[in-house]
């Protein structure tokens, strides 16, 4: 295990997650196991997962497998668009618990709002429910723009503890995240580092990098951390993993925040997911 302390955030209802945790989208079967354990064993306490992913159930054998106490854990799901009805909410947060064998998911989120079907409310009122019956410690929701933030909270009083969007130089959300702030909740990055894009090769962050004798991944990551978002990178080797880990023994300056914040781009979107007409089920 590698020596990494790693600065806790409290949510608006008092619980707390990891300054980064670790994606685990495509590890599945015994393969990602392995890489799930390694990753526990690396220092990550926050692991990222899905319903939709189908490896809830290689999450919770990692779990077992890693030797780490449950309680150190947060570990996260998501509800699919398929099941935003309330009996379907609840029955599908119930074999999110038996397909990983936990008791309990600390976190678990609405995956998408999918606007046009107008369910995403009820699917909010099941997250409730199940926080009262122990099925969950903390509730939230990803992409979800402020218009449907709005919604939930105005219809049910009940302010989600986390957005989960994509994030990255290329697309840094400013908008969202500064909304977000203004209602005390914090805000997760997934593709942290724009995986499908350039990102890893962008000259303006590999000047940073080598400047402060860190890598791409390490100048990104902590770009988050800075912004007070939380990164969900997803690395498989181990390697990985502790370099995407090292990012809390350095700081960014103002200067090098100013220079990341030049990549934006209007169209910075991966894979042109915009929530307010992307759904998926």
């Amino acid at each position: 295990m590698t020596n990494v302390s790693i600065p806790d955030i409290t949510l608006n209802d008092g619980t707390t997650l990891p300054a980064i945790g670790f994606g685990t989208y495509r590890l599945n079967g015994s393969a990602g196991v392995a890489s799930i354990v390694s990753g526990i064993k690396t220092g990550y306490r926050l692991l990222d997962s899905a319903f939709n992913y189908e490896n809830e159930g290689a999450v919770g054998e990692a779990i077992r497998r890693a030797g780490v106490p449950r309680e150190e854990l947060r570990v996260i799901s998501k509800l699919p668009g398929r099941h935003h009805r309330f009996d379907e909410a609840i029955t599908t947060i119930e074999e999110s618990l038996y397909r990983a064998q936990l008791d309990y998911y600390d976190l678990y989120l609405i995956h998408w709002p999918n606007p046009s079907k107008g369910l995403y409310t009820e699917a909010w009122q099941a997250f409730v429910e199940a926080r009262t019956r122990g099925l969950i410690h903390s509730i939230g929701v990803c992409n979800f723009l402020p218009e449907h933030l709005e919604k939930i909270i105005d219809e049910t009083s009940e302010t989600p503890s986390v957005n989960q969007v994509e994030l990255h130089p290329y697309f840094p959300q400013a908008e969202q995240r500064m909304w977000d702030k203004s209602h005390g909740i914090v805000t997760q990055s997934w593709s942290p580092l724009g995986r499908a894009n350039q990102l890893l090769q962008d000259a303006t962050i590999k000047a940073v990098a080598d400047r402060l004798g860190k890598t791409i991944p390490q100048v990104i990551l902590r770009w988050h951390v800075q912004l007070g978002a939380i990164p969900l990178p997803k690395a498989a080797s181990r390697e990985r993993q502790i370099e995407n880990l090292s990012i809390f023994h350095f700081e960014l300056s103002p200067e090098d925040m100013n220079v990341i914040a030049t990549l934006a781009r209007p169209d910075g979107r991966t894979s042109d997911q915009d929530p307010a007409r992307y759904e998926e089920f």
